[in-house]
């Protein structure tokens, strides 16, 4: 079997203040074709899997470019006219092919292109023609497109959130597309339209036992695959929302069923999956009364993985307030600050401007006197199998509270994005860090309790009240009953 691979991801916060191009994708992540680490990112972790198959001749690789930019905001038109064709070329050039296999995010927007990995897939689909198969791997915080599912073969989507499954969805996407290469099984795709839009952490119920159920499905032979694709709220799709994909072996009709039924059934659980979310002062008054240490409060909306920048002052200046002592926060993105820390050294003491820079909705720069405690070049912390690019950060100290700068923006995914840096963790009361809920796997394993503070920012955390110019079909809670209003 002759099978080519490629991935370009990001996920795009259309209403963000922020602009992707080429550059953001050459900071998080580029690698030319052969150049792919052994380490998988979250959404090329389709290339060690097919190299695994390619080790003992079960097939002939041909491998594309692999990139990914840290989710910010629209994709220049450039950049991804550029990104695309490189891919294509490739595809052009690996011909004849049995297979395809696509590592993407699914919630790319560029100017001009509302469903970048759709156009991705058809023109791919184009240049094979009909026999070849395509299997393809997404992120659950994605819009799933019609184009997508009549061009793809295979699609497997992250069943957790946070995405501590992200190397097993994209091995499930390579094992289900040789499989329907060989002809041992012939794969059919249903998407139910859950037409809702929540967030869905897996890590509590009632989704921790919805996608336990999923999983029992597959490892029972019911189905090929079921998944559910969350939606992005930050991104403005005419795909919008929750879905369920359900594949299985040439049987639509049973497919079908499936999806309907677990549809109506995540459906059911609109309003109910949000984890109980405290303002600033709330979650900081709780954290420095409980009796043991580290507690984890996580600024939920000034996530970097949902688009913004990360770099809010809000709940440091309401630490900086309540005048609390032993806490240590991550990070704030403030590229200038940590060159200018750098430069100062460690142990430098003085006069220091930083974050607040980017929007007007984040709180304002914070201006102290600090100490430089710690500068690292090329810093970088782990989520699962993968290296999370940081950049060079640096770690200052103002009264009791230690704050990691960086310079690539990423969200906060482990706790060696403080112990990288020197800093304690067991000896710190309150750790602040900057994620929806892609900390929880690995910070709940240190933290004494876990706080979430919802902060008002840049980020569109209410569909209710964003404005949406491509969303066209009645979605939760947009809309009190979409099915009813479908039906009438």
């Amino acid at each position: 079997m002759r099978v080519f691979c490629a991935s370009i991801a990001t996920e795009t916060n259309t209403f963000s203040p922020l602009r992707t191009d080429f550059s953001d994708f050459e900071q998080s992540f580029y690698a030319p074709p052969g150049e792919h680490p052994v380490t998988p990112t979250l959404c090329s972790a389709v290339f060690p899997a097919l190299r695994k198959r390619a080790q003992v001749n079960e097939l002939e690789l041909i491998e594309g470019t692999a990139t990914w930019a840290e989710p910010g905001g629209l994709l220049n038109r450039e950049t991804w006219a550029r990104l695309k064709h490189e891919v294509l070329d490739q595809v052009t050039s690996a011909l004849p092919l049995d297979g395809v296999v696509l590592g993407l995010h699914g919630a790319m927007i560029a100017e001009g292109c509302v469903d970048c990995e759709g156009d991705l897939i058809e023109a791919i689909r184009a240049i094979v023609g009909p026999k070849t198969v395509i299997g393809a791997s997404f992120d659950p915080h994605s819009h799933l497109s019609q184009k997508r599912v009549s061009n793809a073969d295979v699609i497997t989507v992250f069943k957790e959130f946070p995405h501590t499954d992200f190397v097993e969805a994209g091995e499930a996407c390579v094992d289900l597309t040789l499989r329907t290469i060989k002809g041992d099984i012939r794969p059919v795709i249903s998407v139910f339209d859950v037409r809702m839009l929540d967030v869905l952490p897996t890590s509590q119920e009632p989704m921790r036992g919805f996608v336990d159920q999923l999983k029992q499905m597959e490892t029972t032979g019911e189905v090929l695959s079921a998944s559910v694709i969350h939606g992005f709220m930050a991104g403005d799709s005419p795909d919008l929302g929750a879905k369920i994909i359900v594949l299985t072996d040439n049987d639509q009709t049973k497919a079908d069923d499936i999806a309907r039924k677990l549809g109506y059934e995540l459906f059911s659980f609109r309003g109910q999956t949000k984890p109980d979310y405290l303002s600033p002062v709330e979650a900081l008054k709780k954290a420095q009364n409980a009796v043991h240490g580290p507690v984890v409060v996580a600024d939920v909306w000034d996530n970097p993985g949902g688009g913004v920048a990360g770099d809010s002052t809000l709940i440091l200046e309401e630490a900086i307030a309540q005048k609390l002592k032993s806490v240590a926060f991550g990070t704030i993105w403030d590229p200038m600050a940590v060159r200018l820390c750098h430069a100062a050294g460690e142990g430098a003491v003085f006069d220091l401007r930083f974050g607040g820079k980017t929007s007007a909705l984040a709180g304002n720069p914070i201006d102290a006197t600090v100490t430089v405690v710690r500068n690292k070049r090329n810093a970088v912390q782990s989520f699962g199998a993968s290296v999370v690019p940081m950049g060079d950060c640096s770690v200052i100290r103002l009264g009791g509270i230690e704050v990691v700068l960086n310079s690539n923006r990423s969200q906060a995914f482990s706790p060696d994005l403080f112990t990288n840096l020197g800093i304690d963790i067991s000896k710190k009361k309150i750790l602040v860090v900057k994620s929806t809920n892609h900390f929880h796997g690995a910070f709940s394993d240190v933290a004494s309790e876990i706080i979430y503070a919802a902060v008002e920012g840049p980020y569109p955390n209410d569909p209710t009240k964003t404005r949406y110019k491509n969303l066209a079909r009645p979605i939760w809670p947009i809309v009190k009953n979409p099915h009813k209003e479908v039906v009438e």
